[in-house]
């Protein structure tokens, strides 16, 4: 598969203008940074990017999803990603949450069945999503967040196809897979993936996993990794004609500093993104 075809669709735009086809077709060894939600957080992204420079800079960057909700900077984030060369972009399910306002408007009947508990929740998250999209329809993003794709499959210069989702092969929501997956759910969820590497993010969980052949790698979370290492994390892939590799990053950013943004903005989820940044929230397959 051309190399072309790691790009976003507005790069691709591009491609012939620049000249870029006939020049990243001799390329075979590259330099991939993989991010995962991202959730808004402009400061952690800003730390990822600055490492990412101070590393030697990549050739492309492939973006695996929930770049705006919850955090207090949904526009920035999209400002700073747009600014990036060589992108490539998938849907999150909180990405379609924001563009689609039928999934947290629930039924008069369907409201009668949440106890106090369940109903609290739902109002707390259908703010914090009404608060983004409104942020991103006064910034002109939503026609952007409407056309993200579900998945995207390229070819690295050995190879290997790769499969990058959200949260699972086919879907952007759910479960997804997390470090403690067990093996059989593990294989079910891949069984259709045809693939021989396959890019998750979505449990802010990073982790390498081989099952039947099947290399699946989750970089982690930009902005919201689970206590205790509360660093922002991604990964770098480096494929070349024989073969590839990953490392995975962690990187400092000042939590406080979103603290403080959540709460000056008057953000519905400020006191979550509190408990989240100061290591209140585990992991929930640790329960």
């Amino acid at each position: 598969m051309a190399i072309k075809h790691f790009l976003g669709k507005r790069q691709r735009e591009l491609w012939y203008q620049m000249g870029w086809d006939k020049m990243m077709s001799t390329k075979t060894n590259l330099r991939i940074a993989v991010l995962a939600d991202i959730h808004a957080n402009s400061i952690a992204l800003g730390a990822v990017l600055n490492d990412i420079q101070e590393q030697g800079g990549v050739d492309e960057t492939w973006l695996l999803g929930d770049y705006v909700a919850l955090g207090p900077d949904p526009a920035r984030v999209l400002e700073q990603l747009s600014s990036l060369k060589n992108t490539r972009f998938v849907r999150g399910n909180s990405d379609r949450y924001i563009t689609d306002t039928q999934i947290y408007s629930p039924s008069a009947e369907e409201l009668k069945d949440l106890t106090p508990t369940e109903l609290a929740r739902h109002i707390r998250m259908a703010s914090s999503f009404a608060w983004t999209s409104g942020a991103l329809a006064v910034a002109g993003w939503l026609p952007w967040l409407m056309v993200l794709a579900l998945e995207e499959r390229m070819e690295l210069p050995d190879g290997t196809r790769v499969l990058a989702v959200h949260a699972a092969p086919g879907t952007d929501d759910g479960d997804g897979i997390n470090p403690t997956t067990n093996k059989e759910c593990l294989r079910l969820l891949l069984a259709n993936a045809q693939a021989d590497l396959v890019l998750v993010g979505h449990t802010h969980a990073p982790f390498d996993r081989i099952i039947d052949g099947i290399r699946v790698i989750n970089p982690g979370s930009v902005s919201n990794p689970l206590a205790p290492d509360l660093r922002a994390s991604y990964a770098l892939l480096y494929a070349e004609q024989d073969g590839y590799r990953v490392t995975f990053r962690n990187v400092d950013y000042d939590h406080q500093a979103v603290i403080d943004a959540m709460h000056q903005r008057l953000h519905p989820s400020k006191e979550y993104v509190t408990r989240l940044m100061s290591g209140q929230i585990r992991p929930g397959w640790e329960k």
